[in-house]
């Protein structure tokens, strides 16, 4: 037994990964790069023995990177990954070639995961003939045997001479856990296994995943974007966001008492199966920030119906703020309020300071008078709580947002949040910033 056996199996810590992203053609003809993107951003948490961990999130959010540098296959550029008591972050090919026998993974698609040239008996089998394992064809037989009827499929030699695409997509996924358990793994990391099959199959899949979690003790890292599955699949829950994990703690405690926006979100999205309830959904507004420059202070601040003062406003929130008006706007009233205002590329760049140019022939008071109606017109938007002063001057209107402020991880309950919601420090910092002098002659 493992000296570490009374600990977590798995322990993360300010884990980070990033991937470099390519500019244009002549670009990539250069070697430059446009930037990088911070796929994982100092993720932590634990992983306790036998419990089935979701990491949840929406497309983009970083999850299925998460789990593929756990396992080695994307490197971490920071932080630390201890598996059963070693460091496992940044080891050489060789040795976590050989920790692969215990750390496996389950992708998303079946159907791209297993080879179509290959039968289903030498798919199963070939991690024994990578690792070395079970060298006699007998052996090798019978313990792919084995591994496809602990899946379902049974009797088992009616498949191992079948190809994948004699199977069904749930078969196949069915393969692909036959394949995953077959070197007896501690951990099994299950991206998104059962979003591509039909909705009779996933329910038969994820039990089939429990019953081998009891059987072969098996500890789950459960990726989705779907708290539904989630609910009935995990222990434990981490929110990811921009590649960082904005809430994380007991199924049951999530779901009964989220704390951050973003988890509110997500659980207000998922469907209710009885059509007769109004069930409000009031989703985060705006779409997914650029992961390449993501929003300074809190990533979801731009989408946050209870983002305020320290949250992180800047530059190019007043853009987002500006184009969301106008697309409510007639053809007529569009055209006449965007000659208002002149070039907004300018804001694309983080920074607290901003400003808002004129457009051709009109004079910065015409613009800062179309702000001033903005703002009467939707008074409770957040995106005025991060105004610390505006002037205008012969160029434009001069916008300074409060200073962002990266929120902290807070325990919160039985739960960990990041969020300034709940950090007595962020909301004693607004309130003392409200109480501060505005621009002389602010017109919003």
């Amino acid at each position: 037994m493992s000296t570490a056996a009374s600990g977590p199996l798995i322990q993360v810590r300010d884990l980070r990964a990033t991937y470099g992203v390519r500019g244009s053609f002549i670009d990539r003809l250069r070697g430059r790069e446009a930037g990088s993107v911070k796929a994982v951003d100092g993720a932590s948490f634990d992983v306790q023995r036998g419990e089935v961990l979701g990491i949840v999130g929406e497309s983009g959010s970083g999850k299925t990177t998460l789990g593929r540098t756990l396992l080695g296959l994307v490197e971490a550029d920071g932080g630390s990954i201890v598996f059963d008591g070693e460091e496992i972050a940044g080891l050489r090919e060789s040795r976590f070639r050989v920790l692969r026998r215990r750390l496996q993974i389950v992708f998303q698609d079946p159907h791209a995961s297993l080879n179509p040239a290959m039968t289903i008996g030498a798919a199963v089998g070939d991690p024994l003939r990578f690792h070395g394992i079970a060298g006699d064809r007998d052996d090798r037989e019978a313990r792919v045997a084995i591994a496809l009827q602990r899946v379902g499929l049974a009797p088992a030699r009616q498949f191992m001479d079948k190809y994948p695409g004699d199977l069904s997509g749930g078969q196949k996924q069915r393969v692909a856990l036959a394949r995953a358990i077959i070197l007896e793994p501690d951990v099994l990391i299950a991206d998104e296994p059962v979003s591509m099959l039909d909705m009779s199959v996933r329910a038969k899949i994820l039990e089939l995943m429990l019953e081998l979690r009891s059987e072969l003790d098996l500890t789950y890292v459960y990726i989705t974007h779907d708290l539904a599955t989630a609910k009935f699949f995990c222990d434990r829950i981490a929110i990811m966001y921009l590649g960082r994990i904005v809430e994380q703690g007991p199924a049951e405690e999530i779901y009964s008492d989220p704390k951050h926006p973003y988890t509110q979100a997500l659980l207000r999205a998922i469907p209710d199966p009885d059509p007769q309830r109004n069930v409000p959904r009031d989703l985060p507004r705006g779409e997914v920030p650029d992961a390449v420059h993501p929003p300074l202070g809190c990533n979801f601040h731009p989408r946050c119906p209870k983002a305020f003062e320290v949250c992180g406003w800047e530059s190019r929130d007043l853009r987002a703020l500006l184009e969301a008006r106008w697309t409510k706007l007639s053809e007529s009233e569009f055209a006449e309020e965007r000659e208002l205002v002149g070039d907004l590329d300018r804001l694309d760049y983080p920074a607290t300071d901003a400003v808002l140019e004129p457009g051709s022939g009109r004079r910065a008071d015409d613009t800062a008078n179309m702000l001033g109606r903005l703002r009467a017109q939707a008074p409770d938007d957040p995106f005025w709580r991060g105004v610390q002063e505006t002037a205008t001057e012969d160029d434009g209107v001069h916008i300074r947002f409060h200073k962002p402020v990266e929120p902290r991880t807070l325990e919160q309950g039985g739960a960990i949040v990041e969020c300034h919601l709940h950090d007595p420090e962020a909301l004693a910092a607004a309130e003392r910033l409200r109480s501060g002098p505005r621009g002389k002659d602010d017109p919003v």
